[in-house]
């Protein structure tokens, strides 16, 4: 599903959606599931991109249904794969995972891409910006690429309209509320989840700020 001319949902990761970036840089947002490589690297196919055009992958946060293909497309792509600082110790498995996702780790255990990175100082990576946005986990961000912002879980769509991130799957509900409202002030057109379809943002954030 084309948003812009520079962003594409891929329809192949529909539980938990993935996004490819498209300019001088090709880069993939998220992986979804364990086990969805190969039907990301289909739909490149598909598009008619090389599996080895992708240079970044960014994850948003350490859920399994985020981080779940991130090391099998880090061999096939050779793709710098970036997290961030404070979500990097429940990826590693450094640190357990809080509230009920402890019960999913027992689940669902994806592997670790080995050459893991933390996102640059000055949080952009090409033309992504990387806004640290905490609440949904400790490190949670979102990504802001030409007008779109890319919401991980920060926020959800449902039935068009945007919800804040459930709070039984949420770290802290009060620190989700704070990168909202952070959030606000950003120049973006488009709000792409990966839970629910893409919508443009009209007022809705800021009814829900």
């Amino acid at each position: 599903m084309r948003i812009t001319d520079d962003v594409y949902m891929l329809d192949c990761t529909p539980a938990s959606h993935a996004y490819l970036l498209l300019g001088p840089e090709t880069m993939l947002v998220d992986t979804s599931m364990p086990g969805s490589a190969h039907k990301i690297l289909a739909e490149f196919g598909a598009l008619k991109i090389s599996p080895r055009a992708v240079r970044h992958i960014l994850l948003t946060h350490h859920d399994g249904d985020h981080i779940g293909s991130a090391a099998v497309l880090e061999r096939e792509t050779g793709a710098t794969v970036w997290a961030s600082a404070g979500d990097m110790p429940f990826i590693r498995g450094d640190r357990p995972r809080p509230g009920i996702k402890r019960l999913a780790s027992a689940l669902m255990r994806p592997e670790i891409p080995p050459a893991l990175i933390t996102y640059p100082a000055d949080n952009r990576v090409g033309e992504v910006e990387v806004i640290p946005t905490p609440g949904h986990t400790p490190g949670h961000v979102c990504l802001l690429f030409r007008g779109v912002l890319l919401a991980g879980d920060l926020v959800a769509v449902r039935n068009g309209r945007i919800r804040p991130s459930p709070p039984l799957m949420t770290w802290d509900m009060a620190l989700v509320m704070e990168s909202i409202r952070k959030v606000a002030p950003l120049p973006f057109k488009w709000v792409c989840p990966a839970h629910g379809l893409p919508v443009q943002r009209g007022d809705q954030w800021e009814k829900i700020a």
